[in-house]
């Protein structure tokens, strides 16, 4: 999706037209179809892509909230990992590729192996101190050094629940900064 439908469109719209505006917002997930399309339907039209974007966030955190469901927690963890590991180099969605660009960039492909090298390292190891989740911040320019301490400092905290919160976050402040770009386009 190269720019967004009117914000006010989607109440009206089919399901497939709000997966669409869903996958380029925030990542492809059918978790995430599943908790947003029926408000989506039920509550439009929002008034703009960020109370949208707030709304589908609002969701997430009542997710996180409900630690007493496993059900619940599952479908979160759906979502949270539905986003592509930082530093991956198959990517498939656009927004995500852009994004990470800069991060896989480097003049001298052995800086380039190395920087790969320690991503992966950090994303299995963050990956094996929260299973079910994958290591979700937004870039929004940082430098890969920032980047991998912020990384380090989530899989030394080591407390699931704070990480989820975070992860959720991040996914909004992601979608947030994508509705910018992808209404500046259309």
């Amino acid at each position: 999706m190269t720019s967004l439908p009117p914000v006010a469109s989607l109440k009206a719209a089919n399901d497939e037209t709000i997966k669409s505006v869903l996958d380029a917002l925030f990542e492809p997930s059918e978790d995430l179809h599943a908790l947003a399309i029926p408000p989506i339907h039920e509550f439009s039209p929002f008034a703009s892509y960020t109370t949208l974007i707030e709304h589908v966030g609002s969701l997430m955190f009542q997710l996180a909230h409900s630690s007493t469901s496993p059900d619940a927690r599952a479908k979160l963890h759906g979502i949270l990992g539905s986003h592509p590991r930082l530093g991956e180099k198959k990517v498939d969605s656009a927004q995500s590729r852009a994004e990470q660009a800069h991060l896989n960039a480097s003049d001298n492909s052995s800086d380039k192996e190395e920087e790969a090298a320690k991503l992966k390292a950090l994303n299995e190891e963050y990956e094996a101190r929260f299973p079910g989740l994958r290591y979700v911040v937004f870039v929004n320019g940082r430098s890969r050094p920032v980047v991998r301490q912020n990384m380090r400092e989530r899989i030394d905290r080591g407390d699931i629940r704070a990480e989820e919160l975070e992860a959720i976050q991040a996914m909004v402040d992601i979608a947030l900064d994508r509705a910018k770009k992808l209404q500046a386009t259309s």
